[in-house]
């Protein structure tokens, strides 16, 4: 069932709203409706997980609301910018002052220590946390001057999340964090995401197929063919090491 505009905090304000978000792609000879007629808000600090099968339309919805693409129709708003309208620059300036992402495959610079791939991001943002600081925060503090080959996984992962933070964003956009990582490396990587919602007041919706993951998010949202098909939100949520896997 489509519940519709999603329902953020009335406590909270409405820092992201989505209406009626279509995305087709053209494969060939064939129309692919990978979005039909998604209504999504994120509120000012809440913390989202959106569950849904392989072809659902997460990542789609995802990269959209991240200004990484751009619906075939319907209206994306941050705050009073229209970025359903906004040109190749106005979005690259949205994603770069206000948004954070995170993916499955970390994309670390293999020739850089961990400090060096989070100031990549420092270095243009207007103000950056340092990059220490940033790798304080998702505990790998003692491992600055390391390499990405000399880490592990969830360690890498690690260090993708403090790049995504380090320059202070208001959003930040988790598409599968944990999708190449076993249970109890994912669970670092979740309480390293949890911590910055809470530390920092992060708005945070992260992208997972992991059921269980469900239980740390303020609400849940279930995409199934492209539609929102059900919403709830948790009376009480989970700390990682709570979580039932």
């Amino acid at each position: 069932m489509d519940t519709g505009v999603s329902q953020a905090s009335d406590a909270r304000r409405v820092v992201l709203s989505a209406r009626g978000i279509t995305k087709v792609y053209r494969m060939g000879e064939v129309d692919v409706h990978a979005l039909r007629g998604v209504d999504f808000e994120l509120a000012e600090g809440e913390f989202i997980v959106l569950l849904g099968a392989s072809g659902s339309g997460k990542s789609t919805l995802l990269n959209i609301i991240g200004g990484l693409d751009v619906p075939t129709s319907g209206q994306v708003s941050y705050l009073d910018h229209d970025l359903t309208h906004a040109n190749e620059r106005g979005l690259t300036a949205y994603r770069r002052e206000h948004v954070g992402f995170v993916f499955q495959f970390y994309n670390l610079i293999p020739s850089l220590t961990a400090r060096e791939n989070v100031a990549l991001v420092t270095d243009i943002a207007k103000h950056p946390m340092r990059p220490e600081e940033a790798l304080e925060r998702v505990g790998l503090g003692a491992r600055l001057d390391h390499f990405p080959s000399q880490l592990s996984g969830g360690e890498q992962q690690r260090v993708a999340l403090a790049r995504a933070i380090a320059k202070r964003p208001a959003l930040l956009l988790c598409d599968e964090p944990t999708g190449a990582l076993d249970a109890k490396t994912g669970r670092l990587v979740l309480e390293a995401i949890a911590r910055v919602n809470q530390d920092l007041g992060t708005t945070t919706a992260v992208i997972t197929h992991n059921v269980p993951i469900a239980q740390m998010a303020d609400r849940v949202v279930t995409l199934m063919d492209g539609r929102v098909a059900s919403e709830r939100r948790n009376a009480q949520k989970r700390a990682p090491s709570e979580v039932e896997w």
